[in-house]
């Protein structure tokens, strides 16, 4: 398969709500920036990131695509995995500007899609190309009923709808309010509303200093909180070892980690416990793979960061054996030809062929936004 074209779009996706807001960011839509790669079979293969739907900052990234991967990639062979993720991710000049941020989410986008011709040619969906399925289910969180945006009443609603209707088992709070105790009590409170079979996990998105911390941590220790996502600025390995030896409460994190090299600096500090790899943050699937590995070495669970990026993840999540959780934002699924869905709880295992990463045609021509 010889890539003939690589074409970079920008998507701005409306949310579920009219904004949502976590500790750090509020948004509006969700911005699905990436390349639409086409082979000289007529193949066509789609992979993308994920922003905040800021213009501006996406244009880098599809220049990025156009202007410094496109010329490296046209007469390729698309299905020379290795050696292609290799020539983009250690290309001297582009190396030398940036090893994290613009340049590797736009690998990202330009990973995946070769993955999803890969996957397309073989016929095959993506976690069946890759091996096969270890994980009989993959049980799913929902995080888009914890904004701290959310009032308490519309918190504890939606947290009831999600389990009574819908048959989540696990759910996702955002915290990281000036005053800590603030989240103390809207987590009791829904505590006692869920009662004790619930799991929730909370996630702090990196607001919070280490005294704050152990604070906090210390106040919801009778709460049984599954795991503490990101509760300190996302590159302090110290803080996040020392709060992983003070608490029993587990850290997770990872999701604003770009490399395998940041990923493995957590691991052997033990400052991670729930391993949280997003494809569109590393350098795609093939970098995403490394890391599931190593934590796999480690004996370190992975849970993929989705946010929104599920319809990758759910492959990766079935096939790769550290996983049997992944985050549930439904926020793009309904512009994809396979969206994700969950039943009782469950994701739904994918059976088209390919990484789940086809867009609609009324999607692209309705939510597209000028790339220059």
């Amino acid at each position: 398969m010889k890539i003939v074209a690589v074409e970079p779009f920008i998507l701005h996706l409306p949310l579920t709500a009219s904004s949502i807001s976590d500790s750090t960011h509020n948004i509006t839509h969700w911005g699905v920036v990436g390349a639409k790669i086409t082979t000289d079979t007529g193949l066509e293969g789609f992979g993308f990131t994920g922003t905040h739907a800021h213009l501006p900052s996406d244009r880098l990234i599809t220049a990025c695509i156009r202007d410094c991967y496109a010329p490296l990639l046209i007469g390729e062979d698309a299905t020379e995995n290795a050696r292609l993720w290799t020539k983009l991710a250690r290309h001297p000049a582009l190396q030398w500007v940036g090893r994290a941020g613009i340049t590797h989410l736009a690998l990202a986008a330009i990973d995946i899609a070769l993955w999803d011709l890969r996957a397309k040619q073989a016929q095959l969906p993506l976690w069946r190309y890759l091996g096969g399925s270890h994980n009989a289910g993959v049980e799913a969180y929902n995080t888009d009923i914890g904004w701290l945006s959310f009032s308490l009443d519309r918190m504890l609603e939606s947290t009831k709808r999600a389990i009574e209707v819908d048959g989540f088992r696990r759910i996702k709070i955002k915290v990281g309010h000036d005053n800590p105790m603030t989240d103390i009590a809207r987590l009791t409170a829904v505590r006692r509303a869920v009662g004790p079979e619930i799991r929730i996990a909370i996630d702090g998105n990196g607001k919070w200093d280490l005294p704050t911390c152990l604070r906090f941590c210390h106040a919801a220790k009778d709460l049984d909180i599954f795991w503490f996502e990101e509760p300190m600025w996302y590159d302090d390995v110290s803080s996040h070892a020392s709060l992983a030896r003070a608490t029993n409460i587990p850290v997770a994190l990872g999701e604003q980690l770009y490399t395998l090299d940041a990923f493995r600096a957590f691991i052997e500090a033990g400052a991670v416990h729930y391993v949280q790899p997003d494809v569109t943050r590393l350098g795609g699937i093939t970098e995403y793979i490394q890391v599931a590995d190593l934590a796999h070495a480690y004996r370190l669970p992975i849970a993929p960061h989705a946010g929104d990026m599920s319809q990758v993840h759910v492959h990766l999540s079935f096939w790769h054996p550290a996983a049997s959780i992944l985050e549930y934002i439904p926020w793009i699924k309904d512009h994809f030809a396979e969206p994700i869905a969950v039943k009782d709880g469950f994701y739904v295992r994918p059976e088209h062929p390919g990484a789940g990463t086809t867009p609609l045609a009324k999607s692209l021509a309705g939510f597209s936004q000028p790339i220059a």
